[in-house]
């Protein structure tokens, strides 16, 4: 692919849901922080691409700062399979030895019918190959971002994952003729 790709990464606003739980694709966002959320619109690139991952909280998250997202589904967050909608807490005192296996090892392991952060990193770096030079917006999940700093940055899955992605932060990466730049990280706007 030629020319140079300057993407502005948005992490969705928080999930209107109980804290600690695995949320699932339709999950809905809160947007109570209306300062916060026009602050990023006013900082972002004006008639850009822009996309999103397919999930509820993201496309809401885009529609509120003003974007029309194409839909991405290799950007949706990590699938946790038959865990999603429950809460970790629980999924700690009932889980049993899956799920201490998967935290022994979060970038390999898999939930119970779901996927690797290793998984996750692949479909990312797919995704991230279908966006054409220029500048755009992407709305994803922290697990994405992650995924795209660990493309950009030649990580290992693993290291990738002690990255801190915060709702409503913004990641700035871009891929050049000579490899990828990292400009910013878990930017907080306001």
């Amino acid at each position: 692919m030629e020319g140079e790709t300057f993407l502005w990464l948005i992490r969705h606003a928080p999930v209107d849901g109980i804290k600690g739980t695995i949320h699932a694709a339709d999950a809905p966002a809160d947007h109570g922080d209306r300062a916060q959320l026009e602050a990023l619109r006013r900082h972002l690139p004006r008639d850009v691409a822009s996309y999103a991952s397919p999930s509820r909280r993201t496309v809401e998250t885009a529609r509120a700062l003003g974007l029309e997202p194409a839909l991405v589904s290799e950007f949706s967050e990590q699938n946790f399979g038959d865990w999603t909608g429950r809460r970790h807490d629980e999924l700690a005192a009932t889980g049993g030895e899956a799920y201490t296996q998967f935290w022994s090892d979060p970038a390999r392991g898999k939930p119970p019918g779901g996927e690797s952060f290793d998984d996750q990193v692949a479909r990312v770096r797919r995704g991230l190959s279908q966006i054409g030079p220029g500048s755009a917006t992407l709305v994803v999940h922290s697990g994405t971002i992650r995924a795209a700093l660990c493309v950009a940055l030649d990580l290992t899955p693993q290291a990738a994952l002690r990255f801190v992605v915060d709702p409503l932060s913004l990641t700035r990466i871009d891929r050049l003729a000579t490899g990828w730049r990292v400009v910013s990280v878990n930017q907080q706007i306001s």
